[in-house]
């Protein structure tokens, strides 16, 4: 008997919520091997029965019982989900009842709420925080004026990702500049940041990962040399620790984990999409 579990993210909607939720409870379980599988919009009675066989053959190939996080709201799709056998993990089931009690009303089981276009205002405003992460990308431009935070760092620590995830998520309008050799030939902040000083927060990292990082890129380059990250990143976080920048290592941190520190530094309260 293999040891491996296929796990199946299953959605009525995008399957992001199962995800997440699934991802996270199966991270506490490191000794264990995972096949996972996300199954999105899976929203009438044959898709459910279609899935459930799928699942349950998953189980037969592996033989070990498949794991099921389910994010469906109408329980009939959840009860043909059931059929396959496998262990059903629905991610509301826990949570309904008491707000039930509490509320004094019943759910309303509606399909794709959680990221369902349901705000338009909310929606463009997402969508206006991504054009300008990606307009404001390694100081493409850099009129700062309507943004939100800027990321400093040296090149490949990370700002990029964690810019795009901000304004994806939380719909911060989020900057990034790249501290080229010329800012980090002196332990003050580029002349171009400084009027931004409020809205700024550093981003550094180990050397040798920047290194591997870099290697990928540019494989064998100068830009790639051990020394030049090594002087680039001792130079970096001087910089932040004379102007006073908050600052936070992104070595061994997610992507998640770098925005929620950045939100909470800067006071930026903004609700989760």
């Amino acid at each position: 008997m293999s040891n491996l579990r296929a796990v199946f993210y299953v959605s009525d909607g995008t399957g992001i919520t199962a995800e997440t939720i699934g991802h996270s409870l199966l991270t506490q379980f490191s000794g264990c091997l995972f096949q996972t599988d996300r199954l999105s919009f899976i929203d009438d009675e044959e898709k459910a029965r279609e899935t459930a066989e799928r699942i349950r053959r998953a189980g037969e190939r592996l033989g070990t019982r498949p794991i099921v996080v389910n994010s469906c709201v109408d329980p009939q799709l959840t009860a043909i989900l059931a059929e396959s056998g496998a262990l059903m993990l629905d991610v509301f089931e826990p949570f309904i009842e008491p707000l039930e009690r509490e509320l004094g009303s019943p759910r309303q089981s509606r399909v794709g709420q959680a990221h369902g276009l349901v705000d338009f205002e909310t929606y463009h405003r997402r969508i206006n925080a991504m054009n300008f992460a990606l307009t404001h990308d390694d100081g493409i431009a850099i009129n700062y004026d309507e943004a939100d935070v800027i990321l400093v760092a040296v090149s490949r620590a990370g700002k990029t990702p964690t810019c795009v995830y901000l304004a994806l998520h939380y719909g911060v309008r989020a900057a990034n500049y790249p501290l080229t050799d010329q800012d980090l030939d002196t332990d003050r902040l580029p002349a171009r940041l400084r009027p931004y000083r409020r809205k700024l927060f550093g981003l550094t990292i180990d050397p040798q990962r920047l290194q591997q990082i870099r290697q990928e890129r540019r494989p064998n380059s100068r830009y790639a040399q051990l020394e030049t990250c090594k002087r680039e990143v001792a130079a970096a976080e001087v910089m932040f620790q004379m102007e006073r920048i908050p600052t936070l290592s992104t070595t061994n941190k997610s992507i998640e984990e770098i925005s929620s520190k950045v939100l909470t530094t800067l006071g930026l309260q903004r609700e989760m999409y």
